[in-house]
């Protein structure tokens, strides 16, 4: 696994992750990526995808790429966090390439037929000045003919999701998700939530630890923009709620989820 060095700017992202590694595949165990990544292969087909070398940006502990292992992807992996893309490597061994990376200073790493950052892994840059640069990194990064799928929460989880406090148990764990945002929360805001991890006795979570989660929503005018500053075409947009099937037209109204797909404006 290569490290470079992150930006100071990210270091609460960095600290949030570094202590969320060990329960995360916990908190996140009910999410289905094979039954998600299926639909979003279907739509990335109908754009032209062609070839099996992905970027996963933000790949966290490798749940969102391990899916495509069995169907005969090489996969390149990078995250800001060292402790989730440690926990990649114990799935995974050599058989995928894991860096250390910030979104926003996102080295070449290949030439690659997809490249995606999913899981609202995009909310975490906080001004659309840092989103077109994770933009820039991530069109370096594709091939000629490659395709860039990335997903946003729409401001309907900013004003549910980011202002509720919600439990989960799994894993022997109780994770407490408070979040802070008032309930009208204005487009384009930055909003922040606390996570609170409550061990049981013998399950090796500190007792009262708290992950910040700090987002910013983007609305589409917004994404559209930092795409085409960063020499990017947007080609399609669907949205999705919580049964993460893609539909089309995006309804904000009704969509937790924004899906772009895009590609080099060059080609």
């Amino acid at each position: 696994m290569e490290a470079t060095t992150a930006d100071s700017r990210g270091d609460w992202a960095l600290n949030t992750y570094q202590a969320m590694a060990p329960v995360y595949d916990d908190f996140t165990a009910h999410h289905d990526y094979e039954g998600w990544l299926v639909d979003l292969l279907k739509i990335l087909e109908l754009n032209g995808l062609a070839g099996k070398r992905l970027l996963d940006v933000a790949c966290g502990t490798g749940k969102s790429f391990l899916p495509m292992l069995p169907r005969g992807w090489q996969v390149t992996g990078c995250d800001l966090s060292p402790a989730m893309l440690a926990l990649a490597e114990e799935k995974v061994g050599d058989s995928v390439g894991l860096s250390v990376a910030d979104m926003r200073e996102l080295p070449k790493l290949g030439e690659f037929d997809l490249v995606w950052a999913l899981d609202d892994a995009i909310n975490y840059l906080l001004s659309p000045e840092e989103l077109e640069q994770a933009f820039r990194g991530m069109r370096d990064n594709l091939a000629a003919t490659g395709l860039l799928l990335f997903d946003v929460n729409e401001l309907l989880v900013y004003r549910t999701f980011y202002a509720e406090t919600s439990v989960v148990e799994q894993g022997g764990k109780r994770f407490v998700w408070r979040g802070l945002a008032p309930a009208g929360v204005p487009a384009g805001s930055v909003c922040e939530s606390r996570l609170e991890v409550e061990g049981e006795e013998g399950a090796g979570v500190a007792e009262g630890e708290t992950a910040i989660h700090r987002q910013r929503h983007f609305p589409e005018a917004e994404v559209l923009a930092a795409l085409e500053r960063a020499g990017l075409e947007c080609l399609d947009i669907y949205g999705h709620g919580l049964d993460g099937i893609p539909k089309q037209p995006l309804d904000t109204a009704q969509h937790t989820k924004a899906i772009y797909i895009a590609r080099r404006a060059d080609t």
